[in-house]
This record gives structure tokens, C-alpha cells and sequence, in this order.
């Protein structure tokens, strides 16, 4: 099994990290390659190109200015303690039994418009580059073209014929994948609240709940579509009828 995670704009790079234990990018290149392109962009570009604020466009231009290699622990943090968002939130990987990390790690996937296809222990620096970003790498019109094969190409490495892949990415993410290629079962788990008498998803609730799918997954190291219908967390439960 494999679980599919969007990242976060949220960053927490002072909270001490709970292990040491890290591990490496698979495509330390290409984000070397992309971020030598933001380098060369102004606040006012990074702002026009991202539409974000003045503010959130100087951080930025501090944080890839700052971006450099080899990513090591003084530097950098795993992916996984970095991430801060409502699904990271709702994952809590701070407090992720140390028992269950090793599976965490096999078993989920982080897709970045920067760093490709991330493990939660690989070490990552603060950046901010979404996947729906219109940026233009080296005749590729966006980042889903520079980086759909890459990253779909990894992760068939990765899936067994019996796998099943749990889509928890946002649409933004998940489209970067190339689906026709992936001969697996994909799930794509949909979280809805009654509002007004109606079922709805609601953002925020929805976000953290993928992120508490992520972590009931993770403890109870499930491997199968059945184990995962017995998801009831947050209030939530598996819906035949819907």
C-alpha cells in the first residue's frame, strides 16, 4: 500500500523533532535545478507568480536564496516534522508511536511542486512552490509537465501488482499523476459533514481528516481496502450508501 499526501504551505522548522532518523530525496536534482530557477526571480516576481502577498514574497525570496546542499540536520528537517497544515495537523506525526515510523516511511508519499515525491523522513529546507504553480522549467510549461513522468515513474517502482494506492492528496497534487499508468487500485477516501441537514465537505474538516486517515493507517500498519473501511476517528465512518 501506498498513501498519497499533498504538503503544506504551514512550516515548522523550530519544534523539536522526536528521532534523528532521516533520510534522503529522490530527486535532489531536480529540486537543485528548480530552485536555481526561483533564485533568479525578484520578491515582485515571486509575488506575481504565485499570487502572494509582498510579505510572503520576501520570505520566500530569503528562503531560496538560503536553499543549499547537502540538506543535513543543522540545516534542514524531515519532511514530516516540517509540514504544519490542517492535514498535518490531523496527522500529528509528533506523536507518531517511534514503533510505527519505519512503516510511516515505506508507506506514505508526499507529493511537492519542488521536491518531487517525497518520504516523510527525507530532509527538506522552508520553501514555497505549489504544484499548480505556472512556472516554465526547461521547455516544460508548468510543473505537471516537468514533473509527471518522475514522479509517476517512481512510485510504479514502488507499488506491487497487489497494491492498492489511498489517494489523501488535494486534486492540485494528485493530477501530476499520470492514473492511466497505474494498472493498481487507487482509493480516493471522500470526507463529508452533515451541514444544514445535508452531507458536505467541508475544507477544513475534510483536510484534517485525511490527515487522521494517514495516522490510523500508520498505527494500526493496515495494508488492505477492508482494514481501511474501519476508519472512525473524528467522528467519521466508512459509508456504504454514499
Amino acid at each position: 500500500m501506498k498513501v498519497l499526501l499533498s504538503p503544506a504551505k504551514s512550516l515548522d522548522f523550530k519544534s523539536q523533532i522526536p528521532t534523528e532518523k532521516n533520510s534522503f530525496l529522490c530527486f535532489e536534482k531536480e529540486a537543485e535545478y528548480l530552485n536555481s530557477i526561483l533564485k533568479r526571480k525578484s520578491p515582485k516576481d515571486l509575488s506575481d507568480l504565485m499570487g502572494i502577498s509582498s510579505k510572503i514574497a520576501e520570505l520566500n525570496y530569503e528562503r531560496n536564496h538560503d536553499w543549499s546542499l547537502p540538506f543535513t540536520l543543522k540545516n534542514a528537517r524531515q519532511a514530516v516534522y516540517a509540514f504544519s497544515g490542517d492535514v498535518y495537523r490531523g496527522l500529528d506525526a509528533y506523536s507518531v508511536d517511534i514503533n510505527n515510523i519505519n512503516f510511516m516511511q515505506s508507506s506514505v508519499r508526499i507529493i511537492s511542486g519542488l521536491y518531487g515525491l517525497i518520504k516523510p523522513l527525507d530532509l527538506i529546507q522552508p520553501y514555497r512552490l505549489e504544484m499548480g504553480t505556472k512556472l516554465v522549467v526547461n521547455g516544460s510549461r508548468n510543473l505537471y509537465e516537468f514533473w509527471a513522468d518522475a514522479i509517476t515513474n517512481d512510485l510504479l517502482k514502488e507499488l506491487k501488482s497487489d497494491s492498492i494506492l489511498v489517494n489523501l492528496a488535494s486534486n492540485e497534487y494528485f493530477n501530476v499523476i499520470k492514473k492511466s499508468k497505474i494498472e493498481q487500485t487507487i482509493i480516493t477516501p471522500v470526507f463529508k459533514d452533515f451541514k444544514n441537514g445535508n452531507l458536505k465537505v467541508i475544507s477544513f474538516y475534510a483536510k484534517k481528516a485525511r490527515g487522521m486517515m494517514v495516522r490510523f493507517i500508520v498505527k494500526n500498519k493496515f495494508k488492505n481496502l477492508q482494514e481501511i473501511q474501519s476508519f472512525n476517528l473524528g467522528g467519521y465512518s466508512y459509508s456504504e450508501e454514499h
